[in-house]
Formats: structure tokens, sequence, C-alpha cells
């Protein structure tokens, strides 16, 4: 990847005496072979396969269940609020010429490595399909499996086709979160020259469009592959599959969205962070030179990291997370339902569904209500943004309280507990308050304008070790408060389920996990504004880079420095977010698996005792998987970030022109060496994530077999998956939090405190940041993921533990 012929050969004179020209990475822009065909339909063509699909879509939902229409309807209408946001951002200016070709760069390098990353995913998917595939031919069934006449060979093709459904749409979310963000992020740059609050309301409905089509796909996805299921196989036909049965089809969709997911978050994370470590370890510290300066050849491969780490990764990181809750919430409502004799168990089954639905529509409510401000200039007082977002998320919250309410109501009522429904929406409101609490614990330890990052700040005036050892004992702190807010929440909703009434045939109260999984749901009800909040950071982040590149007024990038601080801590709110949801997510995928194996085994398995040996060894691997992974991890960055500062020093040293403005960095050079060895180094981490518990499960299930333990497999892998649960929720909110403290502790100094840019305080901050880099953007995100696709593979592979 070289620069364009005619800046290598233009003249040496300042950037600022002549128009700023910078490369393409690529000769073309990629754009996936789906957008291409669709490209090249005519409008008549189009449009009829459109009224087509959704005259099959709805005719399939009409034969299920009126709800599964309603949900249809809602992801359709949200769908197309989705196309005006996207309209209403293009339809901004871009700004000089100057602005344009660094986007442009920027967008090229994100689209070539997307293209080659999920190209790598998509091989290693269809790999992974293949021994499913051969597993389930010749797997055991379940009872209710081989009663409704489901063979091998069709419970196989279900879950394969599932598992690719699910890892497809997961990689459309991916794209979907970097499409917009590489288009929106010199809009947000050209708002700056004008005014503060047009700029965030331009990066608000960016980060909203790409909320409402992960969410919305997810949704969708799961309700058409629902309903296909449902009119294919006839269910709840005489001697025929039931329907409380259905759900433990989709589980094929969740591990492939999160097989995805975590690949795209491992990629991406080590891409944006060996980028960015690499420019700011040279550019900062050796030659002191500002952030996102076009002096530094890492700058544009820094910036490509922020799209193809923080926005598509992100995207398919939610979208897995909301499909995984989805499905065992679905799950545990049908088992709950069988077991209680509900005459229609449908409304328990479709609940979750309809929860996000509304997620669409409320977020859909708050995104809007962030509006520009009229007659505001870049030089009127600039508001802070992070009030502006709050008050969004407080609309949402109070709509997703009502709006819980009323789908409680509208499908959780039974004759045989009328009062069931309120428990439940107690616990909608228990996931909701968890939600919001966590929101603000990851705030308060991650913003600049509380005490925990001022403290972290002052430790860095007393030198770079200082600084590591206040960062690291801050983020070992940020984990105690998200614990017990977790376990209340637990027992809370737990205890609301198990009173609401509900009870089995023997009597027994049965409904205290599906109220845990109410309560996920609850914290997941705004789901589509939190991911918005997130996908801000990375566009505002981009346009503050495009500002300092294009060598804009100061006061433009005040105005850009501001949106990126808040960006900062916005990010580490939702990766706040996003753990917490995971913890209830594995907790109640746990008891989805514990349900599976004892279906498949034809007997009770309700609990694990990690007093026998093998049980506890178990426990052991589980705990053990989480810091090998961080560790792989982390290295995976610090490896491609030493290859990024060699090459920036050489070109320092081979152009000395470059701190004069008198010669250009070769900025294709770092984005090369970035995307290969990103490429390289995730498929270690991922590999061991994906092998570690189908070859424990194995190996102890052929230990059981020869001693006499027929469940022992399924008992190391339950202790497997525990024990991994718990560490990785706290080792993720470690690297997390402690990984945005220390990068707000650097914007806090950058403010002009203690002494500012180019201090000492400073520079010992930036180191700081640099370790941080790692733990927040790759490590942490990577981590939470695993743990819910740890969950998902051990509910796709139950039948080889047994």
């Amino acid at each position: 990847m070289m620069m364009d012929e005619d800046v290598e050969q233009a003249s040496l004179m300042s950037y600022t005496d002549k128009p700023r020209t910078f490369p393409d990475m690529r000769s073309k822009t990629y754009s996936p072979l789906i957008i291409r065909i669709l490209r090249n339909l005519n409008v008549r063509a189009l449009s009829v396969l459109l009224l087509l699909s959704f005259g099959g879509i709805f005719y399939m939902g009409a034969r299920t269940s009126p709800i599964i229409v309603f949900v249809f309807v809602v992801c359709i209408i949200s769908f197309m609020l989705s196309v005006y946001l996207t309209k209403w951002v293009l339809a901004k200016d871009e700004g000089p010429p100057e602005m344009v070709q660094i986007s442009d760069a920027i967008r090229d390098g994100a689209e070539g490595f997307f293209k080659t990353q999920y190209g790598t995913i998509s091989k290693m998917a269809f790999l992974l399909a293949f021994v499913i595939l051969c597993i389930y031919l010749f797997r055991n069934l379940t009872p209710q499996q081989e009663a409704s006449g489901l063979g091998r060979t069709m419970s196989a093709y279900i879950t394969v086709a599932a598992f690719l459904l699910g890892a497809l749409c997961s990689g459309i979310a991916g794209y979907v979160g970097m499409w917009v963000s590489v288009r929106a992020n010199v809009r947000v740059s050209s708002a700056a020259r004008r005014s503060a609050r047009e700029a965030l309301q331009i990066a608000v409905r960016a980060g909203g469009f790409s909320a409402l089509v992960v969410v919305g796909m997810a949704v969708i996805g799961i309700a058409i592959l629902y309903s296909t299921f449902y009119v294919w196989l006839d269910v709840d036909s005489p001697g025929l599959m039931k329907v409380t049965d259905l759900p433990l089809l989709l589980v094929g969709y969740g591990f492939g969205a999160s097989f995805v997911a975590l690949f795209a978050q491992l990629g991406g994370g080590i891409y944006t962070k060996g980028a960015d470590v690499g420019a700011d370890l040279v550019g900062k510290v050796e030659q002191g030179i500002p952030e996102d300066d076009p002096r530094n050849p890492a700058v544009i491969a820094d910036l490509v990291g922020d799209n193809v780490g923080d926005c598509a990764a992100r995207g398919a990181d939610l979208f897995e997370s909301i499909a995984a809750e989805i499905i065992s919430a679905m799950i545990l409502g049908g088992t709950m339902a069988q077991k209680c004799k509900i005459e229609d168990p449908s409304g328990f089954i479709l609940f979750p569904l309809v929860v996000h639905s509304f997620d669409l529509v409320i977020s859909s409510i708050g995104i809007l209500s962030i509006k520009g401000t009229r007659n505001a200039t870049v030089k009127s007082p600039v508001e802070d943004p992070m009030v502006v977002l709050q008050k969004g998320y407080s609309l949402t919250i109070i709509l997703a309280v009502l709006t819980f309410g009323a789908s409680t109501r509208w499908l959780l009522y039974t004759e045989q507990a009328p009062y069931a429904w309120l428990n439940f929406f107690m616990c909608g409101l228990v996931g909701i308050i968890t939600a919001y609490v966590f929101v603000w614990i990851s705030r308060y330890y991650t913003d600049y304008k509380y005490e925990p990052v001022r403290t972290l700040a002052l430790a860095s005036s007393t030198g770079h070790g200082t600084n590591i050892i206040a960062g690291v004992s801050l983020g070992l702190e940020s984990t105690a408060l998200p614990v017990l807010v977790i376990s209340v929440a637990i027992i809370s909703a737990f205890w609301l389920g198990n009173t609401s009434g509900l009870m089995d045939e023997k009597g027994n109260p049965t409904g205290g996990l599906f109220g845990t999984a109410v309560a996920t749901m609850g914290m997941l009800s705004t789901a589509a504004y939190v991911l918005t909040m997130d996908m801000f950071g990375p566009i505002a982040d981009n346009a503050g880079g495009i500002v300092e590149m294009s060598q804009q007024p100061e006061s433009v990038r005040e105005i850009t420095d501001v949106l990126d601080a808040v960006g900062n801590t916005t990010k580490a709110t939702t990766k706040g977010f996003a753990i917490g949801s995971a913890a209830l997510a594995s907790f109640l995928l746990f008891s989805a698996y514990m349900d599976e194996v004892s279906a498949f085994a034809n007997v009770s398995f309700k609990e694990v005792d990690i007093a026998i040996p093998e049980v506890f060894i178990g426990g052991l691997l589980g705990a053990m998987l989480i810091f090998l992974f961080s560790a792989w991890a982390c290295a995976a960055v610090g490896r491609t970030a030493q290859e990024v500062v060699n090459e920036v020093r050489r070109q320092f040293i081979e152009r000395p022109g470059i701190m004069d403005y008198k010669e250009k960095p070769d900025y294709g050079r770092c984005v090369a060496i970035v995307a290969s060895s990103a490429l390289r180094e995730m498929i270690k981490p991922g590999a061991l994530a994906i092998i570690s518990p189908i070859a424990v499960g194995f190996v102890f299930r052929i230990l059981g077999y020869y001693t006499g333990q027929p469940l022992l497999g399924a008992k190391v892998v339950a202790a497997m998956l525990m024990f991994a649960t718990v560490c990785g929720i706290l080792m993720a909110l470690f690297l997390n939090t402690a990984g945005g403290a220390w990068d707000n502790a650097k914007k806090y100094i950058e403010t002009g405190a203690l002494g500012g840019k180019g201090s000492d305080s400073h520079k010992a901050a930036v180191t700081g940041d640099t370790v941080g880099d790692p733990f927040k953007d790759t490590a942490g995100p990577s981590i939470h993921v695993l743990i819910k696709m740890l969950a998902t593979i051990t509910l796709v592979m139950a039948p080889i533990f047994l």
C-alpha cells in the first residue's frame, strides 16, 4: 500500500502552504457482495423483491402468532426510521477538501480491513459449521425430539442453518456499525466548525442509525427463524413438536452470533490498540507532537482502528448480547410454561421479542429528542454533551418502565396466577434500575469530573510508576460496587419470580429463573439507546482526528476534544452496561444448559458439586482460561504495537523532513502492518476460547465412562462455565474501568490541569493510557463476549459431553 504518486513527488513546502493531500488505502472502496447485488438491481425489481420478502415474512408471522406480526411491524418501521437517519446524516456537508481526503483514507483503510477480516472469519465459520454438522449427525436426541419425529439429520441441518444465519447477521451488524462511522466522522468534523450542538446531534443520529439496525436485526432474525421453524415443522400439531421445545432449536443462532462477535472484537481490538499505542509512544512521548498530528505515520491507522475496533466490533458484540439474552429467556419461558401447564405458553416464549421491539420504539424517541440549538456558533459556550445524552437516556428509561409494564400485562397474565405479571414487572424494574446504576458507577470511575480519575491524574505528577499503581488500584476497586449490584439484582429477581404464584404439578414454585430472565430483559430494554451512546464515542474520536490533521482552528479542536472526552466516558459506561447484562445472560444460559443436559440424559441435573475433584478441576480450568485469554489478547496488542513503533521510528529517521512538514509520512505502510498483525494475532486466543470447553467436556466424558460417572463430562463443563463467568466478569470490570480511567486522566491533564500538554504529568499519563489501551478496547470487551460464547457453545455441544 503506497501513497499516491503526486503525494510522493510533491514539492517540499509547509503543509499549510498548499492543499493537503492524503493517500488512498485501496484502489476502490469495498462493499459486501449482497450490497453490490442490490445496487445492480433496478428499482422495480428491488421493489418486487422487497414486497415478496415482506409478504413471506408476514405470512409466516400470521401462521405463527399475532405477537410475531407485531414484532415484524415494529422492526420494519425501525428500519425505515434508520433510513431516514442515514439520509439526514449524509445530507450534511463534508467540509473542505482536506477533510474529505482524510475521511476517504480512513474509510478505505477500514473497509479494506473489514473485507479481509470477515473473509477470514467466514472461512472459520464454515469449518465450524461442518464440525457441528458431523457432531449432530451422530448425537443422541432428547425424548421430546424423538417423540416429535425430529430425526438426527433434520436436527443437524436446523442447527447448522441457525448457526450460519446468526454468524451472517452478526457480520452484517458489524458492517453497519463501521459503514456509518466512516461516513459520519467527517460530517461531525465539519459541523464542529459551526457549533458543538450540531456536531453532537450528527454523531448521535449516526450512532442511532447503527443501533436501530443492530437491535432490529437481532429481533427480526430470531422472529423469522422462530416462525419459519414453527410453520415448517408444523409445531403444536398432534404427535409433533410442542411450542415449548421450539426455542432449543434457536441455540445455534446465538452461537453463530457469539463466534463472529468474539473474532470481530479480538481482531478489531488488536488493530485499533496496536496502532494507537504505537502512535502515542513515538509521537507523543518521543517526538512530543500532539495526538492525531499529521506528521505521525501511524495516525491514519489509529483512526481506522476506531472504526474497525469500536464500531464494527461493538455492533457485533451488542447484537450477540441481545440474541443470547432473547434465546435463553425464550428457553426458560418455554420450560416454565411447560412445567406449570399453562394453556397458551406463546406469551411467555415471545415476551423477549416484544420487550426489544418496544426498545426500538423508546430508543428512537430518545435519539430524536437530542436536537440542535438554533443560532449556535463555534464561539457559543460549549454545553456539556454528557448532560444532553443523559437527558435522552433518562427519557428512554421512563418510557421503558411504561412499556415494560404494558408488555408484562399483555403477555404474562395467566388465570393460574392472576398477579404473576405484576411480580414479573417488578423483576423488569430491577433490571432497569440495575442498568441505570451500572451506567452511573462506570461514569463515576471513568469521568474526570469525579474524584477517582482526578486522583489518578494527580498520581501522574509524581511519575510514570505512581500513575500505573494508581490506575491498577482504581480498576481493582471498581469491581466491588458492580458485583454487589449484580448480586442484589439476581437475588431480588429470583425471589420475585419465585413468589409470583406459578407452581408445577407438585406445588413447587417455578418462576425464579424466569424472573431473572425478565430482569435481564429489563436491563437490556434500552439497549438501542445505550449502543447509540457507545457509537457516539469513536465517531467523535475520529472527528477530532480529522480536525487535527486538517489543521482547523483551535476553537474547532476544543469542541471535538470535549466530544471525544465524553465519548471516552460513554464507551466506558456502555462497556460496564454490557458486562452487567453479560453476567445476567450467562446465568440464564447456564441454567438453560443444565435443563438441556437433563433433557438429553433423561435424569435430573440441578446441582454441580465442586467437592468432586474432577469438577473442581473444571472450575480451575475455567478460571485459568480467562487469565490465559486475557494474557494472549494483551500480548497480541503489544507485539503489534512494537511493529508500529519500529516502523514509525524508521520513518522519522529516514525522512527527517517529516517533523518540519517537508516530507510526507507513509501512512499506508503502518496500515498494512497493523492489518496483517491483527489478522494473524486474533487466531490463537479465539481458538483457545472455542476448543477449550469442547476438549475439556470430551476428555472428562471419556474419564467418566471408565469410572462409572455418566454425567461427569457435563458436570465438569458446568463448573468450567461457572468459574469462567465469575472470573470473567471481575476481569472485564477491572480491565475496562482501569483503561477508561487512564484515558480520561490523560484527557483531564490535556485540559490544562497539572501542567497541561507536554508536561511531565502529561507524559506519565500518556504511559498510563498506553498501558490501558489493550485493557479497555481489546481484552476487556473480548472477555464479556467470551463468557457468553462459552455458554452458547456448551448449549450447542452438550450432547458430546454425555
